[in-house]
């Protein structure tokens, strides 16, 4: 796929993506032990066309793609604040994201075989 014709989440569609999944969840009508059913994407894409109109947006490959990434990037958060040690990093809940006292490195192993290193900086003013 050519980077060209990848579409471009803006954040009002995350949020209305999340609102919608978390109503299929709370109706039950697609849910199963392990999350979903398969059929939940079409509901999940006719939801979407009620909040967000002119967005076109299609079960495959739109949904399925942003699903995905949502899951890696809220696994990579989890790991992040769930560790032991969790290397510097902290939740801050007004802004609700992901900061770091200092400079921090942190490595994981992805996929088992793909590291990834993650570089944050604190952007807020020191509070000394």
């Amino acid at each position: 796929m050519e980077l060209a014709n990848q579409m471009k989440w803006v954040p009002e569609e995350d949020v209305a993506l999340v609102a919608c999944m978390v109503d299929l969840h709370n109706v039950g009508t697609f849910n199963t032990d392990t999350g979903f059913n398969v059929s939940y994407l079409n509901e999940l894409e006719r939801m979407l066309e009620i909040f967000l109109p002119h967005a076109m947006l299609k079960a495959k490959p739109n949904l399925e793609s942003i699903i995905r990434t949502l899951k890696r990037d809220s696994a990579i958060v989890y790991d992040m604040l769930s560790e032991k040690d969790n290397s510097g990093f902290g939740w801050d809940k007004h802004r609700q994201l992901v900061v770091a006292e200092d400079t921090v490195v942190i490595k994981k192993l992805v996929n088992l075989d793909i590291i990834v290193v993650l570089i944050m900086t604190n952007l807020l003013p020191s509070t000394q």
